[in-house]
């Protein structure tokens, strides 16, 4: 049987819920790109099936920041998904400061080896900093999913290289994501 992921694409278009910006770059539409490819990746492996949170890049979650959060989650539990991806931009006042990182609840569990394996991938494909996996109790899609979960943070749009990569290679992010699920599940390549 297919391993089911969800992917979400963190943050609304418009209205509610919108992500940062860093220069011509905003979170949402990146997030939205990488979102795609990494399901067209997993779409061509029949080891998986695959749901996107966000259709259409004009999709629109929820009425608020609350409700946008539980629209995903909601998505993701009565599929069910067997695996919760959440893809993110970072950003910071200080635009020295790049690369990526990956969040997950607690650390020693089946989130927090994925979180490593995509994290590796993502690094070893676009070569972006390593920053580690960190835990955050606070995230609400990390919280109130009912299966591993993982925040990926691919990037910072203020950092100018780490803004580079996300705008000419965000397909290259997918497939870091995707190396490291592979690498995660012990699959080879097809």
């Amino acid at each position: 049987m297919a391993i089911r992921i969800f992917i979400d694409q963190g943050h609304n278009p418009s209205g509610p819920n919108t992500g940062a910006e860093g220069g011509e770059l905003r979170e949402q539409d990146v997030n939205y790109i990488v979102g795609v490819y990494l399901a067209d990746l997993l779409r061509a492996d029949p080891r998986f099936a695959v749901r996107l949170s966000r259709n259409d890049p004009n999709e629109v979650l929820g009425t608020s920041n609350s409700t946008s959060l539980a629209a995903r989650v909601r998505m993701a539990n009565s599929w069910p998904a067997d695996y919760f991806i959440s893809i993110h931009c970072n950003a910071n006042t200080n635009p020295a400061i790049n690369g990526t990182e990956v969040y997950v609840y607690q650390a020693n569990t089946q989130s927090y080896w994925l979180a490593q394996h995509v994290l590796n991938g993502i690094v070893q494909r676009v070569g972006t900093k390593d920053n580690g996996v960190r835990i955050n109790t606070g995230l609400f899609v990390l919280r109130r999913t009912q299966m591993p979960a993982i925040l990926v943070e691919l990037a910072y749009l203020t950092d100018p290289a780490d803004a580079q990569r996300l705008r000419d290679d965000p397909y290259g992010f997918a497939l870091g994501i995707y190396d490291g699920l592979l690498s995660y599940f012990g699959f080879a390549p097809l």
